[in-house]
């Protein structure tokens, strides 16, 4: 069990009464990302509060009125479920900054310059990203932020959210290597297997077009043919 002194809050607010615990600052946020443990391993203190710092304590009657038990490992469990985790200087920076990777890389995969109709590299994105001053939410999902970080991003680098329709023809001798390489990358909206060749066309983001066909020259030994169909925003 972690110390006080060394521990952080998880507070909620429910029926106009206030609750926090305090909590081991690791595992506090492990568990809230999904990993399961004991609360008891979680907990500082085996009380809840009203106000942490001054120490005054949540009576029994309103823990029961919003919580329906007094049970104190219930009602932190549902605190640091449904609550706010203040994570500490080094852990917000440190989940933040990998938040910031996971949606530069969407980007970066998904989106292209509109001029060249090439990506944009991630670190350009982060850049922006820092130019543009985006706030990210470390605790929302990156796909959930995308469209206001985007909007923001935009006000600095022009970025287009595309997707293209990619038409292929592969010889019949790698075309089972190829089909399979294919499908981990996106779905086959047509295909058809001819004596002499596997053709198919697939929808893939605009941003990631040259490392699938890169990919594909590897595995045919540059003989695969693309031809791009159709190409619309998202």
């Amino acid at each position: 069990m972690v110390s006080v002194d060394d521990a952080t809050t998880a507070r909620m607010s429910r029926d106009g009464l206030h609750f926090e615990i305090l909590v081991d600052p690791d595992l506090a946020l492990r568990y809230k990302k999904g990993e399961e443990m004991g609360i008891e391993s979680i907990l500082a203190s085996q009380f809840v509060y009203s106000d942490a710092k001054k120490g005054e304590k949540v009576s029994d009657e309103d823990l029961e009125k919003v919580f329906k038990t007094r049970d104190v490992f219930v009602i932190a469990a549902s605190v640091l479920k449904h609550g706010e985790l203040l994570l500490t200087t080094g852990q917000r920076r440190k989940f933040t900054e990998e938040k910031r990777k996971q949606i530069a890389d969407i980007i970066s995969r998904q989106g292209i310059d509109p001029k060249t109709k090439l990506p944009h590299p991630q670190q350009r994105i982060m850049n922006a990203m820092e130019q543009a001053k985006v706030h990210i939410d470390p605790f929302r999902e990156a796909k959930d932020q995308l469209k206001d970080v985007l909007e923001k991003v935009q006000e600095v680098l022009p970025v287009s959210i595309e997707k293209i329709e990619v038409a292929i023809m592969v010889p019949m001798s790698y075309a089972g290597k190829a089909s399979s390489a294919v499908r981990n990358i996106a779905p086959v909206k047509s295909e058809e297997w001819k004596s002499d060749a596997w053709t198919a066309v697939i929808e893939i983001p605009a941003g990631i077009q040259s490392d699938v066909y890169d990919k594909l020259n590897n595995i045919t030994g540059g003989t695969v043919q693309t031809r791009i169909l159709k190409e619309h925003k998202l």
